[in-house]
């Protein structure tokens, strides 16, 4: 880790000896994520996002199967707070699209269920080897045209439903957005984009600021792109790498964007809402100054976390 960062203070103390047992774990033997098989990141992700999900919120949950193309079923978990009301959140979970799971982001979708006051549904789309690009774009568009056509029979308004996600999955859900206004077919009221990844093609300076030592690293970000894009030409791909859009995001949902401080993906979120903004899409982006990629997880850790799922509710009361 940057130790000149820490001495200053700009990185969260919670976060920094979070980071500090990350880091003599490595020392003692644990390989990163990118060193291991697909099997053993999956196994890895899974035992260290365990400890993530202690103390969140209790709530009624809905675990279900729902169609999506060519006769395949996804598995979706719908959070429904008690007298929570009509409104909902289709949720994409982070991992670059190849580790993560409905279990690993079970806390965040209670906090966000919770703090939001609204139904969540968390989508386990395919993941990469097994389902290389652009699968997963498939299975998000998919988890939309179910939810639009069953938000009533799920007591739901289809005027309220925003999307969101984290990390790839914030990619997942702004690339529905763009497709859905393209094709000027119903849009989410908002959508909810937590530290994007929006370059698969591009090296950025925050990628080389924070390459090592603060969660996310380069080099897992290289390794997950490998494993869902391994066709070098197809990163420039807007559905991969959304910055590059341009046009086709116009007419997109207003855009909640968090950027964490400490983040390789940190230049390429900020730039991406200016790329937003460009082309007439509300936005309101914001800086997280002391975090690190992934941070929405930590709420056990850090309590300033729940500032910002306070914050989210507010951007969603205003657009609901």
């Amino acid at each position: 880790m940057n130790a000149f960062l820490k001495e200053v203070g700009m990185l969260h103390p919670e976060i920094s000896a979070f980071l500090d047992m990350v880091d003599d774990g490595r020392r003692g033997g644990r390989p990163a994520l990118h060193e291991l098989s697909v099997a053993q990141a999956r196994e890895d992700f899974e035992a260290s996002s365990a400890s993530l999900r202690a103390g969140a919120p209790s709530m009624p949950v809905k675990d279900l199967h729902i169609p999506a193309r060519d006769g395949r079923e996804l598995a979706v978990r719908l959070y429904r707070p008690v007298a929570s009301g009509d409104a909902a959140i289709l949720y994409f979970h982070g991992g670059g699209y190849t580790v993560g799971s409905l279990d690993s982001h079970d806390g965040l979708c209670r906090g966000l269920a919770r703090h939001c006051d609204c139904a969540v549904i968390s989508v386990g789309y395919r993941l990469a080897p097994e389902a290389p690009f652009p699968s997963a774009t498939h299975d998000a568009r998919d988890a939309w045209h179910w939810l639009s056509g069953a938000a009533r029979s799920l007591g739901l308004n289809p005027r309220r439903l925003a999307v969101g996600g984290d990390s790839a999955g914030a990619t997942l859900a702004t690339v529905l957005c763009a497709e859905l206004a393209g094709e000027a077919a119903d849009q989410p009221c908002a959508q909810l984009l937590f530290y994007p990844a929006t370059d698969a093609a591009g090296r950025s300076e925050s990628r080389e600021l924070f390459a090592e030592g603060y969660l996310l690293e380069t080099a897992s970000l290289d390794w997950f792109h490998d494993q869902y894009v391994p066709d070098l030409a197809q990163r420039s791909d807007w559905r991969c790498s959304p910055l590059h859009g341009g046009s086709v995001l116009q007419g997109s949902a207003p855009a909640l964007l968090f950027a964490a401080q400490f983040d390789p993906l940190l230049d390429e979120g900020l730039a991406y809402a200016q790329a937003l903004v460009e082309q007439g899409v509300e936005v309101e982006a914001e800086r997280c100054c002391g975090m690190t990629h992934d941070f929405l997880r930590m709420a056990n850790l850090v309590p300033e976390v729940e500032g910002y799922y306070r914050r989210v509710a507010e951007f969603l009361a205003a657009r609901w």
